[in-house]
């Protein structure tokens, strides 16, 4: 057992219900109750203590970002004054092109992953990045090619 929030416990029937909605989150609380040979209203349950207490931090669907046009995808670290790394990390976030956003240790204090439909978009977020007081160096990596790409946590 896993110990979550002030009191409750996650048990292998949690762990059961979070793998099957990681994999589609539109599974109806009946299927997973036959799959897990218990019952409807204790699915119901389940589900509603795991979004209370923060587990399920929402329900979405896994889009192919080039698919959609965004055929970049770049990994930029910045380095930022100590006392306005927050500030800056918030600032960054902000954007509709950030994906991921991580303090970090190292030589740099913020990674920061982020898509784009062109050279011209990248190009325009890390300028407008570069112009963000408090911030003193970038180092922008372009990726290549996604070998893997998978946010779920694995349970």
């Amino acid at each position: 057992m896993l110990e979550v929030g002030s009191s409750q416990k996650l048990d292998s029937v949690d762990f059961q219900i979070l793998r099957m909605l990681q994999e589609d989150s539109r599974t109806s609380y009946r299927s997973i109750a036959d799959a897990l040979r218990v019952a409807v209203g204790t699915v119901y349950n389940r589900i509603k203590r795991l979004e209370e207490e923060g587990v399920f931090k929402a329900y979405t669907v896994m889009a192919d970002p080039a698919k959609l046009g965004y055929e970049m995808t770049a990994i930029i670290l910045i380095q930022a004054e100590g006392p306005h790394l927050l500030e800056v990390e918030k600032e960054v976030a902000e954007s509709d092109s950030t994906i991921c956003v991580y303090d970090i240790t190292g030589d740099f204090d913020i990674a920061v992953v982020a898509r784009f439909k062109s050279r011209s978009t990248l190009d325009s977020f890390i300028k407008g990045i570069l112009k963000t007081p408090h911030i003193t160096r970038t180092v922008t990596n372009v990726v290549l090619n996604i070998v893997k790409e998978d946010f779920r946590v694995k349970v």
